[in-house]
């Protein structure tokens, strides 16, 4: 019989709409970050820095990028006879196919996947934050305290602890009260989405609530284990933690890659973050380029000019051109001449000679105002940007646009082009 003492749940399917184009066609932990990982790299690498080598990624919506991604596992070294990784899609059962609809329902879903191993304890990740976080140091906390639900807690500003589960808890850190979303909140301690449970109670708590809709755990699973009075205790963690949910706290969160003195720091040698390689060329800097302070990601190749940037795998900046402060994701090619201000481009993008990104005046986007903000540019993935175009602030171009899309050859600040089949 196979028995693990904890196994991780990784919840991997969503769709980040708040990054707008960015995740039209891929899965919000399958987007590109800090030019050479993904999202979900985090919390898998973190799994195996901790002893963890059992891990069921969950996925739902656009898993391909997702699955090839992680394949079996080989980067996190989760490529285990009894173990490792394993991706998980909702799946037709004999009388009925269900999508997953909420993240507890998700677990629920794979009670089974779960009972194989036998554990004492799951682990339950979400797939889109970037952090370092020991959760061997969280299961010593849970033993410790006799707990049977941890939550790992960290502070947030009070004004922002409305978006947040947030707990109230005693001088032992026992949680008292949970309050998912409370409006005038009365603690500022904001629920990770990080959870351990004692097996048992766990599957009680799914078999009791499974006919809920939407079934989650800030709304329901928590408020059950609670309300029997299970023990619940809060983990306090004092890390780096990015829910890199907006465009502009993903910008953020890049941009913070390439301090002198990164918060988050990548090449620290006992943390290491692992990911799938392509096998790529050393990058290359030409003789009449310049670069300031920036990730370069493999195989790159870059003749202009480009400052206080993070640049992926396999791109191309053409000869006088000048990119500052933005994100180029994989494979991706921008002409000569070209001035790129504040954007974020997607992955296989074609932008042509002489193109202006990020200029003029500053106006809110007229598509979507609460996604596309803080005078960003944003180009979803495989899209075409002809010769001699100019692009204002707060824009969305998606797919091959051609010289008749752009009026004056000109896309005013706060304007959007999304070709048909497209979607945003």
């Amino acid at each position: 019989m196979v028995k693990k003492e904890m196994i991780a749940m990784l919840l991997a399917g969503g769709q980040g709409s708040r990054l707008g184009v960015l995740t039209s066609k891929v899965a919000k932990p399958a987007v590109s970050f800090g030019g050479k990982y993904r999202i979900i790299d985090f919390p898998l690498s973190n799994c195996i820095n901790s002893g963890v080598d059992t891990v069921g990624v969950l996925t739902q919506y656009q898993p391909l990028r997702l699955n090839t991604h992680i394949g079996i596992g080989i980067p996190w070294d989760l490529d285990r006879n009894i173990g490792g990784v394993t991706v998980l899609p909702p799946y037709e059962k004999s009388e009925n196919s269900e999508w997953y609809t909420g993240t507890a329902n998700a677990i629920y879903q794979n009670l089974d996947y779960m009972e194989s191993y036998h554990p004492d304890y799951v682990l339950i990740l979400s797939g889109d934050h970037i952090y370092k976080m020991d959760y061997e140091l969280m299961l010593d906390f849970h033993k410790a305290k006799g707990a049977e639900v941890t939550i790992a807690v960290m502070p947030v500003p009070i004004e922002e602890a409305g978006r947040f589960g947030i707990m109230i808890t005693d001088e032992d850190s026992r949680i008292t009260e949970f309050e998912e979303k409370p409006e005038h909140p009365r603690s500022n301690l904001a629920s990770m989405g990080i959870y351990i449970f004692n097996w048992k109670t766990l599957k009680e708590a799914l078999v009791a609530m499974a006919d809920q809709p939407a079934l989650d755990f800030g709304k329901h699973v928590i408020p059950y284990c609670h309300d029997r009075r299970a023990p619940l205790y809060a983990y306090e963690f004092t890390g780096y933690w990015k829910d890199v949910g907006t465009l502009s706290s993903y910008w953020e969160a890049n941009m913070e890659l390439i301090d002198l003195v990164p918060e988050f720091n990548l090449y620290e040698e006992y943390w290491k973050i692992y990911t799938k390689s392509e096998i790529l060329p050393p990058q290359y800097v030409s003789d009449s380029s310049r670069v300031e302070r920036c990730i370069i990601g493999e195989g790159s190749e870059i003749y202009g000019e480009v400052y206080n940037s993070v640049i992926g795998c396999g791109v191309i900046i053409g000869k006088g051109t000048i990119v500052r402060d933005s994100i180029i994701m994989n494979q991706t090619s921008i002409g000569e001449g070209c001035e790129v201000n504040k954007a974020i481009i997607a992955e296989n993008v074609r932008v042509g000679d002489h193109v202006l990104l990020g200029v003029g005046e500053e106006t809110e986007n007229e598509l979507a105002p609460h996604i596309y903000n803080q005078s960003l540019v944003t180009i979803g993935e495989k899209s075409i940007i002809p010769d001699g175009i100019s692009v204002g602030k707060n824009t969305v171009i998606f797919g091959a646009t051609s010289q008749s899309d752009y009026e004056g050859g000109v896309l005013a600040s706060g304007k959007t082009i999304i070709k048909a089949g497209e979607t945003h």
